[in-house]
């Protein structure tokens, strides 16, 4: 299983990449290996202001739908446009071009509260 380490994860198995202060976020290898084929993804909270661990979008896979939950407070500034027509993406390539949205973050003193790759292989017992 693969759980880079420069990146930061949620119990909700959501993975988060920090630049400055934007936030990209996505669902780990773990969550799209249980999920199993996804089918598609929906985010219409673009330009939205949301508090950490509320609801920004959903995924569908093929037996199932999850919601998506926000892991730092902040405005929605992008969504992976590219899911629409290839869903398949968080599959293949879950921290590359299977990103799902991009966050600029409003609290700063929130990404204490994140896991690093170390701490989320043990929400995982691996």
């Amino acid at each position: 299983m693969n759980i880079p380490q420069d990146l930061k994860y949620t119990k909700d198995h959501e993975w988060i990449k920090v630049e400055g202060d934007t936030a990209t976020i996505g669902i780990t290898d773990f969550a799209q290996g249980e999920l199993g084929d996804i089918v598609y993804v929906e985010v219409e909270t673009v330009d939205e202001t949301l508090d950490r661990e509320e609801v920004f979008g959903t995924v569908e896979a093929v037996k199932t739908v999850s919601d998506l939950y926000l892991p730092l407070s902040g405005e929605i500034i992008e969504f992976n446009e590219s899911l629409e027509d290839e869903p398949e993406k968080v599959n293949s390539d879950p921290y590359g071009e299977g990103w799902m949205i991009k966050i600029k973050f409003s609290d700063e003193s929130q990404l204490k509260d994140l896991l690093s790759a170390d701490a989320y292989k043990e929400v995982l017992g691996s």
